[in-house]
């Protein structure tokens, strides 16, 4: 069996053959589209049907902006934005794989015993709240498991590493045996772009992407419309659309298996060439 088989719910996905997950950022101040589905139910719902239309297999639900210096939000406020979220959800859908981005245990729990949610998605890899990988490990879900040097407020003051990617190889191999300890069957890793990395440390990772097939697991990449994009480039998150399919291209061809996106069709085409390129 690959590798790259995860069990959601009961069924298997394969990820050896890349899938796009589109972002749903529900929070008034992410740095690229802060509040445009933040309180309104249709806009929402327009967002989940033009990801699903354009080809996205998961949906990445966030209620809690991890830019660099954002607000502090309350575990209730969390879990109130998403539970207005899974409000438009229950009434217009019945069969979508969703993730939800969140570093709290609490939330986990709520989102997948409450809400049904599919897979947890934590930027902190289980250091901001101790009692997460016992709590993925009990709800027994796919756990996104992504390196971060630092907390949002603080990651790029200084990032610092003897070599960006040997000590976040180290770091997660660190983590997921502590997970395998715990019974977790199914992990996807994520090296974390732009949380705490300088655009030069971003760069020698993504150079050395292959790096992470030591692992053996699906590999995530989220690179859309990041700063070292627009910085290299000296341009906007709103002109980093052609930056980001030129990265996403490369990502899949060190190995990327989900592309985590603001721009699923694009993101889509690029699977579906790569993949006539595999022949």
């Amino acid at each position: 069996m690959s590798s790259k088989i995860i069990n959601i719910k009961g069924k298997l996905c394969d990820l050896s053959h890349p899938v796009v997950m589109g972002i749903l950022n529900i929070t008034p101040d992410s740095f690229f589209d802060g509040g445009k589905y933040f309180s309104e139910s249709d806009k929402i719902k327009a967002r989940i049907d033009q990801i699903l239309t354009e080809g996205g297999k998961i949906i990445d639900i966030g209620a809690y902006s991890s830019r660099p210096g954002a607000d502090d939000v309350s575990e209730d406020e969390e879990y109130r934005r998403l539970t207005r979220t899974f409000d438009v959800i229950a009434a217009n859908y019945s069969d979508l794989t969703i993730s939800v981005d969140t570093f709290r245990s609490g939330i986990a729990r709520k989102a997948v015993l409450e809400f049904g949610v599919d897979i947890i998605n934590d930027i902190s890899a289980g250091e901001i709240d101790k009692n997460m990988f016992t709590t993925v490990a009990e709800l027994n879900v796919p756990y996104i498991l992504m390196h971060m040097q630092g907390r949002p407020a603080d990651m790029q003051d200084s990032p610092t590493y003897a070599d960006v990617v040997e000590d976040i190889v180290l770091y997660l191999s660190r983590k997921v045996m502590e997970l395998r300890q715990l019974g977790v069957k199914d992990i996807i890793i994520d090296p974390g772009f732009g949380f705490g990395k300088t655009l030069e440390q971003n760069y020698a990772l993504l150079n050395r992407l292959e790096a992470f097939d030591v692992f053996e697991l699906p590999l995530l990449v989220g690179i859309s419309r990041k700063s070292m994009i627009y910085k290299l480039l000296n341009k906007t998150p709103q002109e980093s659309l052609n930056g980001t399919t030129v990265l996403n291209t490369l990502a899949l061809t060190k190995g990327a298996s989900i592309l985590r996106v603001h721009d699923v069709k694009e993101a889509v085409e690029c699977v579906t060439i790569f993949e006539a390129l595999k022949g």
